[in-house]
């Protein structure tokens, strides 16, 4: 004998879970608004993150790798974890020194992307020319922006695009949330008059 949930609790539990959503977003406006604030530390805190990451999922397929002994895969796995640990370890030991190589990274993508746009518009002339001329000219000034003043600038870049991707993660997730109960609601209530 099957016991069904009632579709009022099934709305209830939906609509409480789009607001759970929508709070973790909240969170991440408040931690990217913090985070925009004080670039420097959201650098710092990013590298120290991102070398953590490695560092632990450079353990774990460690452990995979040697799991699977007797395969060809051992190697390759045990290559690609030692890797992962060495980044790791180096970018939590140097944090400004991996900021400021991941800054000239990003830099150098920005001017490559920016180029194949401006090329790639004006050989192409789509549609959407305009966006990608506009697009591929910011992309390059960007990149020579950030390369302008490097090393320094190595200081607030990452920091700053850490901020921004949770400000807009966090705006996405409560437009989600919102969106979500409004739905719910709307469903439920349809329901009812049913």
């Amino acid at each position: 004998m099957t016991t069904s949930t009632p579709p009022r609790d099934k709305a209830a539990e939906l609509s409480r879970g789009f607001g759970l959503l929508a709070a973790l977003g909240v969170l991440l406006v408040i931690a990217g608004v913090v985070g925009l604030v004080y670039t420097g530390f959201a650098t710092l805190t990013s590298m120290l993150l991102f070398g953590w990451l490695l560092l632990i999922g450079g353990v774990v397929g460690l452990a995979h790798a040697v799991q699977s002994r007797g395969t060809s895969f051992l190697w390759l796995g045990v290559i690609v974890a030692a890797l992962n640990i060495a980044a790791g370890v180096v970018i939590i030991v140097k944090p400004d020194a991996a900021a400021a190589a991941l800054t000239m990274f990003a830099a150098l993508l920005f001017l490559t992307a920016g180029l194949f746009r401006l090329v790639g518009s004006v050989v192409v002339r789509g549609p959407q020319f305009g966006w990608t001329l506009l697009l591929g000219v910011f992309d390059l000034l960007l990149g020579i922006l950030v390369l302008a003043s490097w090393p320094s600038s190595s200081q607030y870049v990452i920091g700053t695009f850490f901020s921004l991707a949770l400000l807009f993660d966090g705006l996405g997730l409560i437009a989600t949330g919102f969106g979500g109960r409004r739905v719910v609601g709307m469903v439920s209530g349809a329901s009812d008059d049913t």
